[in-house]
């Protein structure tokens, strides 16, 4: 990479008239994939938030004490952060909340039932998706920016 384009930021394109096309599809991707993350999340959550102590003997299982705590942030983690993944509000501490389920099912699949990164490999591939929220942000489309507020 050379240093004008290391620090200036501009790319050079092979095709340089994809270039405009690149700019305005970004923003549409990221969106999509915040949605699509969310969407998982609402999907995996729905019947968690049903029943939120449903969960309890299998958060203890795994050593997460109390069970009644634990299976009850599962659910609002997994449900609200969705929604709010989904709308990009408060995406920051959402994704962040969702990365840490997902660093727990890495764990769980990798360490506690012995399946090693192909048990994990799903969780390792969400987690840094939603990491990737954490860090950067809901992007164009959200309510985040709508509103001019992130955390």
């Amino acid at each position: 990479m050379s240093n004008d384009t290391q620090n200036s930021g501009d790319v050079r394109y092979l095709i340089p008239a994809l270039a405009p096309i690149y700019a305005r599809l970004a923003p549409l991707a990221e969106t999509l994939l915040r949605v699509v993350v969310g969407v998982a999340f609402v999907i995996h959550g729905w019947p968690k938030i049903q029943n939120p102590l449903g969960a309890v003997e299998m958060v203890q299982g795994i050593g997460f004490y109390p069970g009644w705590l634990w299976a009850t942030a599962l659910a609002v983690a997994e449900f609200f952060g969705g929604l709010l993944l989904i709308a990009g509000l408060l995406t920051r501490p959402a994704a962040l909340a969702t990365t840490f389920v997902l660093l727990v099912t890495v764990w769980f699949h990798w360490v506690h039932l012995d399946q090693g990164y192909k048990g994990a490999e799903l969780s390792i591939i969400w987690a840094s998706v939603t990491l990737f929220f954490a860090l950067k942000g809901a992007g164009w489309y959200s309510v985040d920016r709508v509103i001019g507020r992130q955390i």
